[in-house]
């Protein structure tokens, strides 16, 4: 594997690298992630997290309350405590729902897809050639959303 991204805290105590290009990157503009991150929305890269390799510190993992009520584990610097990324329920420690603005160069993962967009900040506007959900998107939209490599590491994780 080779090293497609690398990123790190604020204080730079932890660094990471990304062993492959992420599956999918989520632009979750749901209420919650609104409050944890204390903006308009959150922007999680996904990919299986043996791809994802901690170059120097040793992140701490904080279980923390989600929406879903089944919890999130935050993997965060144990110094300046910035998330560098979670765990959710489904593919749990499986997957890797990295925070982009972590990476050293964010740019490299822009959003494939808006989600909970029926929550979102009225003053974020959407490009008009966007994928767009009032909510989550369904199974049968993950060869789109994905492509067809990333739907089969993406069901792979899923024991699929």
């Amino acid at each position: 594997m080779t090293v497609f991204a690398e990123g790190r805290c604020a204080c730079g105590d932890v660094r990471y690298r990304l062993l492959d290009a992420p599956i999918v990157t989520h632009c979750c503009h749901c209420r919650w992630c609104q409050r944890e991150s204390g903006s308009a929305f959150a922007l999680n890269t996904v990919i299986e997290t043996d791809r994802v390799e901690v170059a120097q510190g040793a992140p701490e993992h904080v279980m923390t309350p989600s929406q879903s009520g089944r919890g999130q584990e935050i993997v965060r610097c144990p110094a300046c405590k910035v998330a560098l990324w979670s765990h959710y329920g489904g593919a749990g420690d499986k997957a890797a729902f990295v925070r982009v603005g972590t990476l050293d160069n964010p740019d490299l993962c822009p959003p494939d897809v808006h989600i909970f967009t029926e929550s979102k900040q009225p003053w974020v506007l959407l490009p008009d050639n966007a994928e767009v959900f009032a909510q989550f998107y369904r199974g049968p939209d993950v060869p789109r959303l994905y492509g067809e490599d990333g739907a089969a590491r993406w069901g792979a994780l899923r024991g699929r």
